[in-house]
């Protein structure tokens, strides 16, 4: 099976999940379920192929001329991760089917849960540095939206932000991190990368490339100091916690400082940077986890320590101890998985999770208890379980380490006491919940969970004995196949044997148990006390410390956009054009402009007549803009249609078109707008200190207008009078019709060699359009009448409610604009008709979607104008928000035909062929796109200015409403949706 398909398989079954009725349980668990088997199984059977150093590559060209092309690639560290996210999902979600509530929305979870899987799939098969962090932030999304799966609870919506907002942020520094690499080892793919690990080490950007990194890996797996998030995530539901606090997300971290362990490890700086956080985060996490009263949250802040540990083992800078960081990988997300599923049982049977609460479940719950008891062994390292096993040879790490003399004696030390850490939560986990008195006063009385509700804990603990007593039949192989890649290739000396005779890691061990076990018993009832005193763990509490941290930066945001900024338009314009025309005085200082030898055109007297008329039109609406705004828009399009002829002039036709059909929109624009301005006051009635204040403000544009105009006048003729060296112009000539199968290369230009800054301009044309409809349709126009004495006021009530009692939304309008409605009517077909004649022709001839779908859109605005919106909805039927979405599918499927046939995205490709009466036809896969742009084009300019106008037929018709408060949307409005 294709490694794509395995990769977005996920991705497909949530969009299929998402969209099952969610009452139906069973159905939504089942598709999940085998969802998630469909990439188990393949991925399994792939084991052959990367056992002994194999390596699967595949590879889809994006942007070669950049270097980023999507590839998967799976090797045996990356298929033992694949192998965990999709087994351990396979196993939450059996899980789920049963923990979750009748009335939680299950298609909502279920997608989620296999969105995430996606994303974290695409994290560990991610051939090239720029897709992985592409999935890393997808992570970071899914992660989001389940911790905050219940949204009701405050605690779920304060968890999820926190996580967010950590995690993305890192998730910024490693883009910049990884952006470095490729820089430093000339390319941004993995096998690259990794292959330069002595040429990145020496690099003097080294030390910063590495500090963005761990910036990444240390926040997704909350190492120190960012590991307080970890534990507010738990209010997610426990199946989530299972999934992604245990076995997932939270060692996306740690994946990544074993996934570049060959280029970044064996440095100073590597191993203080990694071994101190890591040994932070040991101690830390165990010490906070012995004092918990929740069950989830003594393993959250397990969770924390054995992370940390994973860290401290990868930053020791040995090849044995990466071994061993992949082998308590692999040992902890089967033992914490299977206990947080305990847990979920233990709440779902009993209603609660404190320990102050549960006592002697033993009694009610035998075969969860001992699944539970089991994993506790293994987590707190007993032998005959793995978690023993990765313990001990963390434990001869720390001992044979070399490193500086304090180092040697603190990490035995240190890794000692988080052993006695480990077994005191381990049995405050177990024996506190488990025995001891009867439980009294329980939520509900405790039972055993049904019986496919403890197969995957059933499972998960079967591992854990069977690795622990089997090692080298178990999992041997399979460690040697992950852990090769992680150490370069050539796997050092190690053992999996369960007796390696009486050696320091063994004393060390029975030190850590019997410790352990005496300090439990010593001070079982001190942690309780402890604990009803909420006496502070630290002196320092990493979530107030972020709230703070976050409320200072918003308070020093608002701070300075008080100080910055204003909410008068004409002061923010004039601070963007001085700042625009400062840096390009400070350009022409620093490169001198210089005129070129390039030939003239001499001038002509008509040239020279447009333009004396065109800036006169300028002039004239600079003038009238306070004494009358529509002659002065009306000069401004005067204005805008000399620039149209001036393209037209110098061999710009498909310019000049667009031009044109754009000055119309803005006019349309400009004149629903003018009911937004407030109402001019007097002359008679200005004081003679807002005349002067006035006066200067003119004075002041005006001298800034000149400045600003010559300047980029200067800089134009500069530009234009010079040859350039290295001119793209020629390639597009030569290349638009061999290549992008026609004449017109403009428009070959936006459909082909340029499709993808096409395809984001149009995503960013229908995101505003949608976004100004969203904002306009809760919003009242303050009313004109407000500025009128009362008893005009009171007539202009009467009069505007008159009108709209007795007429339609068109005869409205219409009594407004007074347009000849037959004669718009009529001019509907035939913009029609002409927009289909620019489209066809755009890519030979001048013309295309985008000035197709501007007259398209005006043709039908100017029916709203005259008709009003019931006719035109009526009639035409339009939906702006539909036109939007297929023109961005349309757009988005034609370059993804393109990748299904082994060409770089959005390729185009030409097909010729016959048809009668018409003879030969060709048609290039580009028409389709620019389908695409004319749909968007029409959609968004459509749903912009229909919004408009709604609100300016609002405030017309319903003055007594002009406080501005927010209100329901209007039915017309609401149609538009």
């Amino acid at each position: 099976m294709s490694l794509f398909l395995l990769l977005w398989l996920p991705f497909l079954g949530s969009a299929v999940a998402a969209l099952l009725p969610t009452s139906a349980r069973n159905l939504e668990s089942l598709w999940a379920a085998a969802v998630a088997l469909a990439v188990a199984v393949p991925l399994a059977l792939l084991y052959p192929q990367v056992n002994d150093g194999g390596v699967l590559i595949e590879r889809l060209a994006w942007l070669p001329g950049l270097g980023v092309d999507l590839i998967v690639r799976l090797d045996g560290f990356a298929w033992m991760f694949a192998m965990l996210v999709s087994g351990m999902g396979l196993l939450v979600i059996v899980y789920a089917r049963y923990y979750l509530s009748p009335e939680d929305p299950a298609a909502r979870f279920y997608s989620l849960l296999l969105g995430f899987m996606g994303a974290m799939l695409g994290v560990v098969v991610s051939g090239n540095l720029v897709q992985l962090v592409v999935f890393w932030e997808l992570t970071s999304v899914f992660s989001f939206l389940l911790i905050g799966y219940w949204y009701h609870r405050k605690d779920a919506r304060r968890g999820a932000r926190m996580a967010f907002t950590v995690t993305a942020t890192g998730g910024l520094a490693l883009l910049a991190g990884v952006l470095l690499l490729g820089h430093i080892a000339g390319s941004l793919e993995l096998q690259t990368v990794l292959a330069e690990g002595e040429r990145i080490r020496a690099h003097p950007l080294y030390p910063l490339t590495l500090a963005l990194v761990l910036l990444g890996a240390l926040t997704k797996s909350a190492q120190f100091p960012f590991h307080f998030w970890l534990p507010h995530a738990m209010a997610a539901p426990t199946p989530v916690s299972a999934y992604l606090h245990s076995a997932t997300m939270v060692k996306a971290g740690v994946f990544l400082l074993a996934r570049l362990w060959p280029a970044l490890a064996g440095t100073d700086a590597w191993f203080w940077a990694v071994g101190g956080a890591g040994l932070a985060t040991l101690l830390l996490g165990a010490w906070a986890a012995m004092f918990q009263n929740d069950l989830k949250g003594l393993l959250a802040y397990s969770t924390l320590s054995h992370l940390g540990l994973i860290t401290l083992l990868l930053g020791l800078n040995s090849p044995v101890a990466a071994v061993a960081a992949v082998f308590h990988m692999m040992n902890h997300a089967t033992f914490k998985a299977s206990l947080f599923m305990s847990v979920g049982i233990i709440d779902h049977e009993t209603g609660t999770r404190d320990m102050r609460r549960l006592d002697g479940l033993f009694r009610h719950m035998p075969y969860t208890g001992t699944l539970a008891i089991v994993a506790c062994a293994a987590m707190a390292g007993v032998p005959l379980l793995n978690g023993f096993l990765s313990k001990e040879m963390f434990f001869a790490e720390t001992v044979f380490v070399s490193a500086h003399p304090v180092m040697e004696v603190l990490l035995p030390a240190a890794a000692t006491l988080a052993g006695v850490f480990a077994v005191v939560y381990s049995l405050r986990f177990g024996h506190d919940v488990f025995f001891g008195p009867p439980p009294r006063h329980l939520p509900r009385e405790p039972h055993e969970p049904a019986r496919w509700m403890r197969v995957p804990v059933e499972l998960l603990v079967l591992a854990c004995v069977v690795v622990g007593t089997l090692p080298a039949l178990s999992i041997g192989p399979m460690l040697a196949t992950a852990a090769r890649p992680v150490v370069g290739g050539t796997l050092p000396d190690y053992s999996l044997s369960l007796w390696h005779g009486v050696n320091a890691p063994l004393l060390m061990s029975l030190v850590a148990l019997a410790v352990g076990v005496a300090v439990y018993g010593r001070w079982a009832g001190a942690f309780k006390r402890r604990l009803a005193l909420h006496v502070p763990l630290l002196p320092a509490d990493g979530k107030r410390l972020f709230e703070r941290l976050l409320a200072g930066v918003t308070a020093t945001a608002w701070r300075a956009r008080r100080l910055a900024g204003t909410r008068r338009l004409q002061p923010q314009l004039m601070c963007m054009v001085a700042i625009a025309a400062a840096a390009g005085l400070g350009s022409a200082l620093i490169v001198p402009l210089e005129w070129g030898h390039r030939p003239r055109v001499p001038a002509t007297p008509e040239f020279a007549l447009l333009w004396v008329l065109g800036g006169s039109a300028a002039v004239g609406a600079a003038v009238l803009a306070r004494l009358h705004r529509l002659a002065a828009l009306t000069l401004l399009g005067v204005v805008g249609l000399a620039l149209c002829i001036s393209f037209a002039w110098f061999s710009a036709p498909d310019l000049a078109l667009t031009q044109l059909a754009v000055e119309v929109v803005t006019l349309v624009l400009f004149l629903l707008g003018l009911r937004w301005l407030p109402r001019r006051v007097a002359r008679e009635e200005e004081s003679r200190h807002l005349l002067r204040s006035a006066r200067r403000r003119r004075r002041r544009d005006l001298a800034l207008s000149l400045l600003v105009g010559a300047g980029l006048a200067t800089l134009s003729y500069a530009l234009l009078t010079r040859t350039a060296p290295l001119s793209i112009a020629p390639g597009f000539l030569v290349r638009a019709l061999p290549e992008g199968g026609g004449t017109n290369v403009v428009n070959v230009m936006l459909v082909d060699f340029r499709a993808f800054d096409t395809l984001g301009e149009i995503t960013v044309l229908a995101v505003v359009g949608l976004t100004v409809f969203a904002l306009l349709r809760r919003f009242r126009p303050p009313g004109e009448v407000q500025h009128r004495p009362p008893q005009q006021q009171a007539a202009t009530r009467r009069a505007h409610s008159d009108l709209a009692h007795r007429a339609t939304p068109g005869e409205a309008a219409q009594h407004y604009l007074e347009v000849p409605a037959v004669l718009v009517r009529l001019l509907l077909p035939v913009a029609l008709m002409f927009a289909a004649h620019l489209f066809l022709r755009g890519h030979n001839e001048p013309g295309g979607g985008f000035v197709a779908g501007l007259v398209v859109a005006i043709a039908v605005i100017a029916q709203y104008m005259v008709g009003g919106t019931r006719w035109v909805e009526d009639r035409l039927r339009l939906r702006p928000p539909r036109w939007i979405a297929t023109g961005l599918l349309l757009a988005l499927l034609t370059g993804l035909g393109a990748l299904a046939v082994g060409y770089p995205f959005l390729t185009t490709h030409t097909a010729h062929f016959n048809l009668l009466l018409l003879g030969e036809v060709h048609l290039p896969s580009a028409t389709f796109f620019d389908l695409g742009v004319f749909a968007v084009v029409v959609g968004s300019t459509l749903l912009l200015l229909t919004a408009i106008a709604h609100q300016s037929l609002r405030a017309r018709r319903r003055p007594e409403e002009a406080d501005g408060a927010p209100g329901a949307a209007a039915p017309d409005m609401q149609e538009m949706r």
